[in-house]
């Protein structure tokens, strides 16, 4: 299955990105912290030329602390600055400023120099769809300013926002790229709901994520699926599971539909645990 995803606003969005970046100081990348790698947009660099750049890693809730951890490690080695964050609960929007004020801090600096009162930060946040750009923007604003949705594509068109006196948000539609390089980027975007459910064949995507849980965390599928042992065979493995749940047709035969719809819930809603799909040792 080739998976991809373009519509005609995204490519809108693109262009209106690239027009406004002149207004704004720093760029704020959101990523999803499950898959760091896949979600960031790699027509990224093209788009923000020489802007500081400062890296959240949302969704850390959902990810494998210990392999955030790496990733955020791993950037800095890079001279990227990285921060795990949820925003749905808040937790690590209070560092977001202050890191954007270091990496700003020259600037701030030169302008000091010059007599002119600092102004606020002005920041362009930029992600893929359904990473959490309109939750974040609403957590840091104090109120729901940014329409928000658990399906991509909500956000449409850009807007300023004011987050008190020290910063200054324009929101962004999520972009995807027309082509993605490999499918497996494809496999991991769709899994963790970054491409509409309608566009996928689930099947195959819980295939591909029965398969990694397999290679990386065998003992969280085995204890989910109280499986006695794990076959082989990806496909006698999807069988066990659809029977072991009682995802049968009328006469017995596994319904491979409701099968999938279980994994891939199941991996969405956390009850594998906490799950990350890039590990930055394996990054090309």
């Amino acid at each position: 299955m080739t998976i991809q995803w373009f519509p005609g606003h995204m490519a809108k969005a693109r262009r209106e990105i690239t027009e406004k970046l002149k207004l704004v100081d720093i760029i704020f990348e959101l990523v999803d912290a499950r898959i760091p790698e896949s979600s960031s947009n790699p027509m990224l660099k093209e788009i923000i030329q020489q802007k500081p750049r400062l890296i959240l890693l949302n969704k850390a809730d959902m990810a494998d602390r210990t392999i955030t951890n790496r990733w955020i490690d791993h950037y800095a080695e890079q001279g990227q600055t990285a921060l795990s964050i949820n925003s749905h609960a808040g937790m690590g929007l209070k560092e977001i400023v202050k890191s954007a004020e270091r990496l700003l801090h020259e600037k701030i600096e030169r302008q000091k120099a010059k007599g002119l009162k600092p102004r606020a930060i002005r920041a362009m946040i930029i992600g893929i769809p359904n990473v959490g750009k309109s939750t974040l923007i609403n957590r840091l604003a104090k109120r729901n300013i940014a329409k928000t949705g658990n399906t991509p594509g909500v956000t449409r068109a850009q807007q300023w926002i004011k987050v008190g006196k020290e910063l200054e948000l324009l929101d962004t539609p999520g972009i995807l790229w027309p082509k993605f390089e490999d499918q497996e980027t494809g496999y991991k975007l769709a899994l963790t709901g970054a491409i509409k459910d309608t566009l996928l064949n689930m099947q195959d995507i819980a295939v591909f994520g029965l398969t990694y849980l397999k290679n990386f965390y065998p003992e969280r599928m085995v204890e989910r699926y109280q499986l006695t042992d794990i076959p082989e065979e990806i496909s006698v493995l999807f069988d066990k599971i659809g029977q072991l749940r009682g995802c049968l047709t009328s006469g017995g035969a596994v319904d491979y539909d409701k099968t999938a719809e279980i994994v891939i819930r199941d991996l969405r809603m956390q009850k594998l645990g906490n799950i990350t799909f890039d590990f930055p040792e394996r990054k090309a």
